[in-house]
């Protein structure tokens, strides 16, 4: 019997766009052979089964089913392809495992905790992974501009907390910048976290379980064209990502060493992909993302290749990995 696999894509945030290409991406690799698989689209006003046709079939809430000229189709796991929320920040994960439904990301608790990059960064500083210096601001705080650049210095970033694909991020060089820089990312998110400018290397680190077995795969270089590694750098083609990076072999095994432990002091699952910028030789963290972009131009799936899993492998891995 072959299993029914849903691809959930799209999402809540401003990353939706990349999400439908990932899950697209999904659909079109996996092996139809082995696997049933339906394109589930995920929207704050529909969730939504479209097949090959793009007719629309609505989702079945109470237990994620689909009603399909007359049958009812559930399914034996779901592939999280949804950048941002619902998908990355614990809510579906929570909807699936209050269904016992397997899917292929990490459990509610690790995806809420990542997605918050203040409280993730807190949570991993007692085992002594390095990060930039930070001071954070809620909506509606009163702003103090001395003491912000005080603490984090000039130039600094002011990021979305719980945003990713680089949407609300900003980098500051004057302090008259700083109120707008705020603005943009409170558009993103009611939390702010504004970090301190680490002048180095910057690496991204993809690490899953494949085969059963924690794996850190080839470590990513990534050279912005632009100020930084902003949206257009990161998917418009305006940057050059690096696949091995050009580091010592010594930064390398560091930088691998804590990837590695930061996937296992936070007890992930699936895809991840850790940023870090060499300071003084050091890696520092900068965000962990746990539902990573899956394109062939995506940072995780350029790593799988350079390490010899092939993009079929590395997504029906991640399924059998959650049907065992």
């Amino acid at each position: 019997m072959k299993k029914n696999i849903a691809i959930i894509m799209g999402g809540f945030s401003s990353e939706y766009e990349i999400s439908l290409k990932s899950g697209q991406v999904v659909y079109d690799t996996l092996d139809t052979s082995k696997y049933n698989t339906y394109r589930i689209h995920i929207f704050k006003n529909k969730w939504v089964f479209v097949n090959d046709l793009n007719e629309e079939f609505p989702i079945d809430k109470n237990d994620f089913s689909v009603l399909v000229n007359e049958t009812k189709i559930t399914f034996d796991c779901v592939f999280n392809a949804i950048h941002g929320s619902p998908g990355e920040d614990g809510f579906m994960q929570g909807y699936f495992e209050l269904l016992n439904i397997p899917h292929t990301s990490c459990g509610m608790y690790q995806a809420a905790l990542t997605f918050n990059k203040r409280d993730c960064l807190s949570a991993l500083k007692p085992y002594g992974i390095k990060t930039a210096e930070s001071y954070f601001v809620n909506l509606g705080d009163s702003i103090d501009e001395d003491a912000i650049i005080d603490k984090v210095g000039l130039p600094c970033f002011v990021k979305a907390n719980k945003a990713g694909s680089s949407f609300g991020i900003s980098k500051v060089y004057h302090k008259e910048e700083l109120q707008n820089a705020l603005d943009v990312a409170f558009k993103e998110d009611d939390e702010v976290i504004i970090e301190a400018f680490l002048d180095g290397t910057e690496v991204s680190v993809g690490v899953i379980n494949y085969k059963g077995e924690v794996l850190v795969l080839p470590i990513t270089e990534i050279v912005s064209n632009n100020d930084f590694f902003d949206y257009k750098a990161k998917y418009l083609g305006e940057s050059q990502e690096i696949t091995p990076a050009r580091i010592s072999d010594e930064q390398a095994e560091k930088v691998r060493r804590v990837a590695k432990t930061v996937y296992e002091v936070l007890r992930l699952q699936g895809f991840s992909r850790s940023e870090y910028i060499f300071k003084n030789g050091e890696p520092h963290l900068l965000e962990v993302n746990t539902v990573p972009g899956l394109t062939a131009a995506s940072i995780l799936p350029q790593q799988a290749v350079e390490a010899g899993i092939s993009m079929l492998d590395l997504f029906e891995n991640a399924i059998e990995s959650c049907l065992k």
